[in-house]
């Protein structure tokens, strides 16, 4: 169910981190259960400090990352919009129940802003080095969607695409951006109530006998009635019936998990988001994402006042990857940079989708500093 968001325009000088809370107070966000954990304890502290000021809203801090996706999913089958946000170390701790999410279908939002790892790595320094556990982290064949931003207002707006997105789709939905985006400051607006549409979950509209919280729907996605509202809901992490009763009959299994999967693929249209900026005739294309392709676009106009004919993909849909844009820069015969902050994760689904079509060059740093538009610039110059 679609309604308008309510909120007068205004404008804030803003953290990444910061627009990001914004962003969730905008899509109706009135659960959050975190840990503080550098570099996102930005979006913790200020969700504590507005959430409880709100209308039915409720902040918690956990014991660990463990129980606050825990908490979170809790609160999304009562039919809560939830989030948490965390960093590296706190996201590998959460995956378990990212499988649980995806199992029942629990709508809700993780917000993991990248740093160097593994383990406790770089606490304060920035990388994209979470893009493949984001899709991949949990164990299982599971749907997912991961969305990224690289400017302050992309914090606010993908904000609200990824609840607009969890809800609409019943996933959980990752949110990456790195410690770069995240502690940038920046004067952003806050959209008023006609610029953005806010996505709520379908609810049932049938009596109560009639329920199946599982069932099949044109959608793929069946309709979600909050625990408590006087509909029999039966949830578990066990694959499933449509009634949500645990079930190895080999039919159901594959039944339910083909739908899990096709409420995403045939919805590819409206999830994947990307923007190209002078790819038209680019004969050098970057594929960016994150704060990487702010440095990436400013290269790209450098390159052009050189009269290199240099364009850029930004990747604001991570996971279902943009297949389809991609492919669309390889028959065009443009060779392909990839620059990213970690060994090379998302130049590895490039190169699956390229399949040796066109020269597929990559930029990766692990050292804790950023790619500057001058990397990008020389590598395009070479290519």
């Amino acid at each position: 169910m679609a309604q308008k968001a309510r909120r007068k325009n205004k404008e804030l000088f803003a953290l990444g981190n910061e627009a990001v809370v914004e962003g969730a107070l905008l899509a109706g966000c009135t659960f959050f259960a975190g840990y503080p954990i550098t570099p996102s304890s930005e979006i913790m502290e200020g969700m504590a400090q507005r959430l409880p000021c709100s209308e039915d809203g409720v902040f918690i801090q956990m014991e660990d990352e463990i129980a606050s996706l825990g908490a979170v999913i809790g609160a999304s089958l009562a039919g809560r919009k939830a989030m948490t946000a965390t960093s590296g170390p706190g996201f590998s701790l959460m995956q378990e129940h990212v499988g649980y999410a995806c199992m029942a279908e629990a709508p809700c939002v993780i917000v993991n802003v990248m740093r160097g790892g593994p383990s406790t790595g770089l606490p304060t320094s920035p990388a994209q080095g979470d893009v493949q556990m984001a899709r991949w982290g949990t164990h299982g064949d599971h749907p997912i969607i991961v969305l990224s931003a690289s400017t302050v207002q992309e914090c606010l707006e993908m904000t609200i695409v990824a609840f607009n997105f969890s809800e609409k789709y019943r996933v959980p939905v990752i949110l990456l951006i790195d410690e770069v985006t995240a502690h940038t400051r920046e004067k952003i607006t806050i959209p008023s109530e006609r610029e953005y549409e806010i996505f709520s979950r379908v609810l049932p509209s049938m009596p109560p006998e009639w329920f199946k919280p599982f069932e099949e729907t044109t959608r793929g996605v069946p309709p979600m009635a909050p625990i408590g509202s006087g509909y029999r809901i039966h949830v578990t992490g066990l694959t499933h019936d449509p009634m949500g009763y645990p079930t190895q009959r080999p039919d159901e299994v594959e039944e339910f998990t083909h739908r899990l999967f096709r409420k995403i693929d045939q919805h590819f249209p409206d999830i994947v988001i990307t923007e190209e900026h002078n790819t038209k005739d680019a004969e050098v294309a970057v594929v960016a994402y994150g704060s990487v392709a702010r440095s990436a676009r400013l290269a790209v106009d450098q390159a052009r006042e050189q009269g290199i004919k240099a364009g850029l993909l930004h990747l604001k849909t991570l996971f279902p990857f943009p297949r389809a844009a991609v492919e669309k820069l390889t028959r065009r015969g443009a060779a392909i940079l990839v620059p990213e902050m970690n060994m090379g994760q998302m130049s590895r689904e490039v190169k699956r989708v390229n399949s040796g079509r066109v020269r597929v060059r990559t930029i990766n740093r692990v050292d804790g500093l950023i790619i500057t538009p001058s990397q990008i610039l020389k590598n395009i110059a070479q290519m």
